[in-house]
């Protein structure tokens, strides 16, 4: 579980870095200013939770089971909360699909962010006890 926590970590952060830079250059020139900021919010979470990954991954207090649990929630928060933003921060370029229509799968991926955050907290928390 360790090495396909580090490696989805290693995974999200190089595809966030990618991301930012295309941000950055390609979309510079295409997007609003507000857009860019939206774009660049998914970026920065995707970057948050690619660090989270790796911690998780390489710290030896956490069961097995608490790993797996807090991958998936990380897993499945980021595609829902970054990847939402990625296409709503550009659904202007892509006129051949609405992704305004996908816009509340943004929050309930914020909650699975925040609930990977709570797991860590639960766990360390019973350690200490």
């Amino acid at each position: 579980m360790d090495k396909k926590t580090t490696a989805t970590a290693a995974v999200f952060g190089m595809i966030a870095i990618i991301l930012g830079a295309f941000g950055a250059h390609a979309l510079k020139k295409v997007l609003s200013i507000e857009q860019l900021a939206t774009f660049e919010t998914g970026v920065r979470y995707q970057m948050y939770h690619a660090l989270f990954l790796l911690f998780i991954g390489l710290i030896p207090v956490l069961t097995s089971k608490a790993k797996k649990i807090i991958y998936n929630l990380v897993l499945f928060g980021v595609l829902l909360f970054s990847g939402s933003i990625y296409l709503l921060a550009t659904n202007e370029l892509t006129p051949f699909f609405d992704f305004k229509i996908i816009g509340f799968v943004t929050p309930i991926g914020g909650l699975l962010l925040i609930s990977a955050w709570t797991v860590l907290l639960c766990n360390i928390a019973k350690k200490n006890r």
